[in-house]
């Protein structure tokens, strides 16, 4: 069975986490940042109104109406007031009623202010203006009221946006009775440069936004490494069962967290209970083996001995039992041990101990057997298993071999592949007799001993660990056989 790693991506965990994090953060820094910023321009919109009014008030108590009119107004404190068209004005209106309506009542165009006396004329009667406007004046508002407070935003002299405060008022003798004549009415101006506000605005938005940018890159980081130090058990549990798949170790080890200790000794007990398991089963089908040869070599020694035609076919017969005992067992145990993730075997050390054992058996054909590997290169899975593969193979070329043999162990051309190499000097296979060997599993020859199913076991037990075997000719003249299991460096 191939194992696949899990991809990584869209469903991270800890993708997740931070990009929740960092778009709730956004989203609250930028809310945050929108309600402090309208704050803060209602706040200065109101001071600055404030100050407007503090002036109108200042300006209003100044008027000289010596006759129900005003004749003339003492300047204000504020020097801007003086300055010709420094975007700080004031203005006080005569207003007349027509139509129900109070409109501007017909004055002469304004002329530049004279320097105020403690004698003003008697006969001023139009537009007074701050010296800051000159020869301007500020536009009224529509639908004026007697006894109407305005604020807002008008246009002044070079087209500069001002806010204003305005008052109207009635002009009456003290004490008049009710009965009496109205008196004139007037309206109060004081206007100041609108870009002064939004200067402040401007200003502090600028600096708010930088703050606030500062702030969320500061958040986000620090998400960040809360996540990566968060999950750093989980990569601590990844890296146990990496090691454990690769044979490296047999369990998780290290200390983990509250939250991840349950998981991993969870993880430990699974790992105890399937080894339990395979060892129980490999027992079993030892027994199981044991059971049955026994049986068939009683059976076999018999027919043996007879020349019959039924001792012929109980031989035969018995052959073929013993093939597909050897057959289903071996598959059996292979595939046992299998689920086995954590073992792991040197394949050096097995590959020379099989080259010895087989040079004693084939001592007398004068069989000879070259190793050539790469230390450090593991086969993931069990010893048992690759020692039948390699066995099988080994015996197979010496059994058709003239003199030599020689097996080798490389790195394979995929990551974490390791490839046995046997060959041998024999008489090989054409390419046809190959694909019946390796596709069918049919026995080409009998003159040979044996059950015919050595290369039959060596693929099976090679594919349930995802692995293959290829035939091919070898440069000594027999045949070349490899076998890719999947492996990995020595710890």
């Amino acid at each position: 069975m191939r194992m696949t790693p899990a991809k990584r991506g869209s469903a991270s965990l800890a993708t997740r986490l931070t990009a929740i994090a960092a778009v709730w953060a956004g989203l609250g820094l930028v809310l945050g940042g929108l309600a402090l910023s309208g704050l803060f321009k209602q706040s200065v919109e109101r001071t600055f109104d404030r100050r407007l009014e503090a002036d109108l008030n200042a300006l209003f108590a100044r008027q000289e109406a010596p006759e129900l009119k005003i004749v003339a107004v003492r300047p204000l404190s504020d020097p801007r007031f003086d300055s010709a068209f420094s975007g700080w004005y004031w203005q006080v209106t005569p207003l007349e009623r027509k139509g129900g309506k109070l409109v501007m009542a017909p004055v002469e165009p304004p002329q530049p202010p004279i320097e105020y006396s403690d004698d003003p004329p008697d006969d001023t009667d139009g537009l007074i203006t701050s010296r800051s406007l000159w020869d301007q004046r500020l536009e009224l508002p529509q639908d004026l009221q007697p006894a109407d407070d305005r604020s807002g935003l008008t246009l002044g002299p070079e087209g500069k946006e001002l806010r204003y405060v305005m008052r109207v008022r009635t002009i009456s003798a003290p004490g008049a009775a009710a009965s009496a004549a109205p008196g004139a009415i007037y309206a109060f101006m004081v206007a100041g440069d609108a870009a002064e506000v939004q200067a402040d605005i401007s200003a502090f938005n600028q600096t708010l936004w930088w703050s606030v940018s500062a702030l969320a890159l500061g958040l986000i980081g620090a998400v960040v490494l809360q996540v990566r130090l968060g999950l750093q058990p989980l990569t601590q549990i990844e890296a146990g069962l990496t090691a454990i798949r690769e044979g490296k170790t047999d369990r998780l080890d290290g200390t983990f967290p509250a939250e991840i200790a349950p998981l991993a000794r969870e993880v430990n007990a699974l790992l105890a209970h399937n080894q339990d398991i395979v060892q129980r089963a490999r027992t079993h089908v030892g027994n199981l083996a044991h059971f049955l040869k026994t049986p068939l070599s009683v059976l076999a020694n018999e027919a043996g001995a007879d020349r019959s035609a039924l001792a012929e076919a109980v031989m035969r017969q018995t052959q073929i039992m013993r093939r597909q005992v050897d057959h289903y067992l071996a598959r059996a145990r292979a595939a046992g041990s299998n689920t086995l993730i954590s073992a792991r075997t040197d394949v050096v050390p097995v590959l020379s101990d099989l080259s010895r054992t087989l040079e004693k058996i084939y001592s007398d054909q004068g069989i000879e057997i070259e190793l050539g590997a790469d230390q450090g290169l593991a086969f993931r899975g069990e010893r048992q298993d690759l020692e039948e593969m390699a066995a099988n193979l080994l015996d197979n070329a010496c059994k058709w071999a003239n003199t030599s043999v020689k097996a080798g162990v490389a790195r394979g051309n995929a990551a974490g592949e390791v490839v046995v190499t046997v060959e041998d000097d024999g008489p090989g296979l054409s390419p046809e007799q190959r694909e019946k060997v390796l596709k069918r599993g049919e026995r080409l020859d009998e003159s040979k001993p044996g059950s015919g199913l050595g290369l039959s076991i060596v693929r099976e037990i090679s594919g349930l660990y995802g692995g293959r075997v290829a035939l091919g000719q070898s440069d000594m003249g027999g045949l070349k056989v490899e076998l890719i299991l999947p492996g990995t460096e020595r710890a």
